[in-house]
């Protein structure tokens, strides 16, 4: 599990790369946490291209991000998921919650 976060004009995107598992998440979480409530982005994009397996830890990992997200007054977009974690995606409704590019 890999993560890079990039940060320029009040917007931030995180690269993911490898699995997100219940493990994974976890780490996950706390950086990305770490990040929002520090940096206070507007928009914070998670770069999903990197990510081979996602379970339901990952779809928490995102619901939990944009709740986040919102306190803060920022907003939270997913970006270039693969076909299968599009999938994955779909399924669970959170388009409805937040944006897929």
């Amino acid at each position: 599990m890999g993560i890079d976060i990039k940060s320029e004009n009040g917007s931030a995107i995180a690269v993911l790369s490898g699995e997100i598992d219940h493990h994974g998440a976890k780490e996950l979480r706390a950086e990305l946490d770490r990040f929002i409530i520090t940096m206070q982005p507007e928009l914070l994009a998670l770069d999903l291209s990197g990510i081979t397996f996602m379970d339901s830890s990952g779809i928490g990992l995102i619901m939990g991000r944009s709740k986040l997200m919102k306190e803060c007054g920022g907003r939270l977009e997913i970006h270039s998921p693969q076909p299968y974690i599009r999938r994955v995606l779909k399924l669970s409704g959170i388009e409805r919650i937040v944006k897929i590019v």
